[in-house]
């Protein structure tokens, strides 16, 4: 099977600390041994710290998507090394590369790829670039919920949508100033046309991807696409 692993920074690096990098490593190189991976990691909380920093001495947004694009790439230099030789030598930076590494038996690694896009939609591209089997979306939330967990505690998580539902669902979850969701818009309407199979899960416990994998159990959301719940297709 062809994996894309989608790690948010968040989970990744909660605290840069060797641990969780490590850890993640290990699950990715156990699922190499039976699987082709790609991973796309994200930038978490220190690439919005320095995009703060970044704002307030006066760079513009371009300028700003480009520092967030480095600390991705970063955090994908850690993984990189802690997975070791079996990894691609450096972030891929295109998905033609990421392409080509995952060709020659490489285990792909890599952050942001342009301006105005996220690690998120980063991820849905190179699923379909690379005709993956399954997309999975290692987050700090159980799965897609019905609001935001930080304004809305009683939210509850879906076992299973579409990405036509997943679209209505983040545009009314935007609609309220601050809110937020574990798959950005650009990447759930990319969904929509990608045909594989995607799963968000709780990304705090790398083990929760392995067990996913291997099992198909996990608790989050599993996102069908459309057409395989239409009864004529």
């Amino acid at each position: 099977m062809r994996l894309v692993l989608s790690i948010g920074g968040s989970v990744l690096v909660p605290e840069l600390s060797r641990q969780q990098v490590e850890a993640y490593a290990d699950v990715i190189t156990t699922l190499a041994e039976a699987h082709e991976i790609c991973v796309v990691t994200g930038g978490g909380t220190p690439a919005r710290e320095y995009i703060d920093v970044g704002r307030a001495i006066g760079a513009n947004e371009i300028e700003l998507d480009q520092i967030g694009i480095d600390v991705t790439r970063l955090n994908a230099r850690l993984l990189i090394a802690a997975i070791g030789e079996v990894a691609i030598l450096a972030p891929a930076r295109s998905y033609e590369a990421a392409n080509g590494a995952l060709r020659r038996g490489d285990i792909v690694v890599m952050g942001g790829t342009a301006p105005a896009q996220t690690t998120d939609a980063v991820s849905a591209v190179l699923a379909e670039y690379v005709d993956a089997d399954r997309l999975i979306y290692a987050t700090n939330t159980p799965g897609v919920l019905s609001a935001d967990p930080n304004t809305c505690p009683d939210a509850e998580p879906f076992d299973e949508l579409t990405p036509s539902q997943l679209v209505s669902l983040i545009l009314d979850i935007d609609m309220t100033a601050g809110s937020s969701v574990p798959i950005d818009l650009h990447a759930a309407k990319m969904l929509q046309r990608v045909q594989c199979e995607t799963i968000v899960l709780d990304g705090g416990d790398p083990e929760n991807i392995l067990t996913a994998v291997r099992t198909g159990g996990f608790e989050g959301t599993r996102i069908i696409p459309d057409q395989r719940n239409d009864p004529l297709s």
